[in-house]
C-alpha cells in the first residue's frame, strides 16, 4: 500500500479536512501549545490489522495543512505488528510522540481509518478460513464507502483476499441492467466481445442453469453464478469440465459464513462477498494519550 500516492494522500486529507481538524476548539482552549505527549494505539479486541500506514501519514498531512504547529514526531511500532497479522486484545498496535495538540487533532481520524480497515480484514479472515482447503479464492466488490474504495481493498488483502474490479474501467462485466439495455444476453455478450477495446475477459452475469448453457455457448469467457444453490453450482462446475476450456466460475449473493463452504466444495473459483465491504462493523481500537 503506498500511502504516500496522489489518491491516498487526497483521502486523508479531506479525512482531516471534514473534522476541522486544524480548528480543534477543546485542545486550542485547555491544551498548552507547548505541551508534548505520547499517544498508544491498543486493540481492544482480537482482529486482523489494516491501515497502521496511516498513522504516520495524517502526522505529515497534518504538519502541511498547519505549519505553525509542525514540530518533531514519532511513530514506532513493534517490528512483528504490521497490516495482516493476527493481533490479540490488549495488544499495543503503536506509540505516537508528538505535540499534544496535533495527537488530539488527529485521533478521531486515525481511529476511524484503522478501525474500519481492520474490520473489512478481520470480516475477510472470517471467510478466507471457512473456505480453507477448497479451491475458492474470496473476492471483494465495488460495494466499497465512496472515497474509500483504495482503503477498502487494501483492508480485504490484508484479510487474506482477493480485489476484483477496483473500477469499471478494471474488467468487463456483464450485470442484469446491461443486458435488459442491450436486448438480451446474447446480444450483449456478442457485443461486449466484439468490441472490447483491451484484453480483458469477458464475464457475464447468470441467474439459471439455462442462462448459463446460454453463456457458454456465446462465448462467456468467465460466468458469475448469481443467487444459485450450491448444487447449481456444482452442476455448472461439472458442465464446464466437459467442455475442455477453462471458464472460471464466480459464485455471489445470498453467500454468508452459515453457507459459504457448500459453495466452495462445489468446486467454484471464486466467490465474491459485498458485505466485506458494504455493511461490515469496525474494530474496537482505542487511543491513549498521556503527558511525554
Amino acid at each position: 500500500m503506498d500511502w504516500t500516492g496522489r489518491r491516498v494522500t487526497a483521502l486523508l486529507e479531506n479525512a482531516l479536512q471534514e473534522d476541522r481538524a486544524t480548528q480543534d476548539a477543546t485542545s486550542r482552549a485547555c491544551i498548552d501549545p507547548a505541551q508534548r505527549a505520547s499517544a498508544t494505539i491498543l486493540a481492544k479486541q482480537d482482529c486482523i490489522l489494516s491501515g497502521l500506514g496511516c498513522v504516520q501519514r495524517i502526522l505529515e498531512i497534518y504538519a502541511q495543512l498547519d505549519p505553525k504547529a509542525a514540530s518533531r514526531f514519532d511513530v514506532r511500532n513493534n517490528p512483528e505488528i504490521f497490516d495482516g497479522v493476527r493481533l490479540r486484545k490488549g495488544i499495543s498496535i503503536a506509540v505516537i510522540r508528538h505535540n499534544a495538540r496535533v495527537i488530539l487533532a488527529c485521533e478521531r481520524t486515525i481511529l476511524n481509518i484503522m478501525q474500519r480497515m481492520s474490520g473489512i480484514a478481520t470480516a475477510t479472515r472470517y471467510y478466507v478460513d471457512a473456505v480453507a482447503g477448497t479451491t475458492a479464492t474470496i473476492l471483494d466488490t465495488r460495494k466499497t464507502a465512496p472515497g474509500l474504495r483504495l482503503l477498502d481493498k487494501w483492508a480485504v488483502r490484508c484479510g487474506g483476499g482477493t480485489n476484483h474490479r477496483l473500477d469499471l474501467s478494471d474488467g468487463i462485466l456483464i450485470k442484469n441492467n446491461h443486458i435488459a439495455l442491450a436486448g438480451g444476453a446474447v446480444a450483449a455478450l456478442e457485443a461486449a466481445l466484439r468490441h472490447r477495446t483491451s484484453a480483458l475477459p469477458v464475464e457475464i452475469e447468470v441467474r439459471s442453469l439455462e442462462e448459463f448453457d446460454q453463456a457458454l455457448q456465446h462465448g462467456a469467457e468467465a460466468i458469475l453464478l448469481d443467487n444459485m444453490t450450491p448444487e447449481q453450482v456444482r452442476e455448472a462446475v461439472e458442465r464446464v469440465a466437459k467442455l475442455g476450456r477453462k471458464v472460471p466460475l464466480e459464485a455471489s449473493g445470498g453467500i454468508n459464513l452459515s453457507n459459504i463452504r457448500a459453495y466452495a466444495e462445489a468446486g467454484v473459483d471464486f466467490i465474491s462477498v459485498g458485505a466485506l465491504t458494504h455493511s461490515v462493523p469496525a474494530v474496537d481500537l482505542s487511543m491513549r494519550v498521556q503527558p511525554a
